[in-house]
């Protein structure tokens, strides 16, 4: 290890061994200065509107053994506490890499541009059933969310679900390259982040970069819905264990809806015997993720009878998919993210859904670029063929289209509508993208 004066400098890709090593004897990694447990290790991480460089003092004045930081004028010369390395986040992100690389158990990578985290939620739930599943929490799924869950790895975990999230190309390819999978599910591609890919290519592309990773892993398989075209043709020779709808013989798993009324009741067979099961999730497009969960407990030795009291007993608890039944109305609360792909899809449930009376209240769709007025447009024109029987619209680019439904600037204009007019007795779909804050809105309605 090269010393530079008293303190260490650390050479990540030659290294990061060493640096484990101080890890292993201080098991406690924290990026943040306000949480500090006694002898972790910090790391400075920046961002847009904070430097961790510059809290790495106070870091080790609260009880962290050693502070990493990759600013040299933050690095105290005659404190060997301080590591010096090049990139915090890289060494990070090998750090959490060479943890991952200690358990030899089966690492599952999900990406998609929708239903990511509830799939994710889905197989963790129908693993658990048999094993001790280590899984993504929240939406932990970015390049820092990634090694946060992959330092969580302890030795009783039997298996790992792992969520990986992009906004740019190459994003993939970085987390990909950090959780090291051996198996993978991208759950779709759809026209999200446009901004930051350039074109839908740009996200078919960038997905595909798990499929790219594990095209080297030996005895890698990727669990796939083989009615989605985009991804059969960018899977090419990988080892496919298929799933979907329709009579092709060749999945592992196929199923139907059976109703939305409303919540999602299908069935499912592996070719032998039918199983019915009666979901808490709104949306008939979760019959994808129902099937993907289920063609993965499969895979890996779940019965169908565990794998159907997993799926039945599911209940989501991240603003997705969810029913919220208040004192007033009925709340189909899909608040966390929107895009033009799984808007429409959650439009086109709301309009089969065998309820009455039906209100929408949908967001902004953020990062579309250029696209973003003709994307929001078509929204308004979908809603027009969906029967719904009152619409209210948030935000800038909405209020920017061409349509005959209710407009407001932002959320603190709806929850004034909201408290003046009291809508009773609707089902209502919330969907919008996070930062129009539609969240805020099913504790009043």
């Amino acid at each position: 290890m090269y010393f530079c004066t008293t303190f260490i400098r650390i050479l990540v890709k030659m290294e990061i061994k060493q640096l484990y090593e101080i890890y292993k004897a201080h098991p406690v990694i924290t990026t943040d200065s306000r949480d500090c447990p006694k002898d972790s290790v910090f790391i400075a991480l920046k961002g847009e509107t904070f430097n961790g460089n510059k809290f790495a003092a106070s870091a080790l004045q609260k009880g962290c053994a050693y502070a990493i930081v990759d600013e040299k004028e933050y690095a105290d010369s005659g404190d060997p506490r301080y590591i010096l390395v090049d990139d915090c986040l890289t060494t990070f992100q090998l750090l959490a890499r060479e943890h991952r690389r200690q358990f030899a158990i089966p690492v599952i990578g999900i990406t998609g541009t929708n239903g990511k985290t509830t799939t994710k939620e889905l197989v963790a739930a129908v693993l658990s059933t048999r094993y001790n599943v280590l899984f993504t929490q929240g939406n932990f799924n970015n390049d820092v969310g990634v090694p946060k869950t992959l330092f969580r790895l302890r030795p009783e975990h039997e298996i790992a679900v792992v969520e990986m999230g992009a906004s740019h190309p190459g994003d993939i390819r970085t987390l990909v390259e950090t959780v090291e999978p051996e198996y993978g599910l991208i759950t779709n591609v759809g026209m999200a982040h446009l901004q930051g890919f350039g074109s839908f290519e740009g996200v078919v592309r960038t997905k595909g970069e798990l499929y790219d990773y594990l095209r080297n892993v030996p005895r890698a398989k990727v669990f796939i819905d083989a009615g989605n075209e985009h991804l059969m043709n960018i899977a090419g020779s990988l080892d496919l264990v298929k799933y979907g709808i329709g009579d092709d013989q060749s999945l592992a798993v196929r199923g139907e809806v059976l109703s939305c009324a409303p919540f999602l009741h299908f069935r499912w067979t592996d070719g032998s015997t039918w199983h019915e099961v009666k979901s808490h999730l709104i949306g008939s497009y979760n019959l994808y993720n129902m099937l993907a969960a289920a063609s993965i407990g499969l895979y890996f030795g779940i019965t169908p009878e565990q794998v159907d009291d997993a799926l039945s007993n599911y209940m989501p608890t991240n603003n997705r998919s969810q029913l919220t039944e208040t004192a007033s109305n009925h709340l189909i609360v899909d608040a966390y993210n929107a895009n033009p792909t799984s808007m429409a899809a959650a439009l086109n449930n709301f309009r089969d859904m065998e309820v009455s009376p039906k209100m929408a209240i949908l967001g902004d769709m953020r990062e579309l670029g250029e696209s973003s007025h003709e994307e929001h447009q078509k929204v308004v024109n979908l809603i027009a063929r969906s029967g719904i029987d009152k619409v209210w619209l948030v935000g800038e680019e909405f209020c920017n289209t061409d349509c005959p439904f209710r407009r407001f600037s932002d959320v603190e204009e709806v929850k004034a509508a909201i408290s003046e007019e009291k809508p009773n007795g609707y089902y209502i779909l919330i969907k919008g993208s996070n930062g129009i804050k539609l969240f805020q809105l099913p504790e009043i309605l």
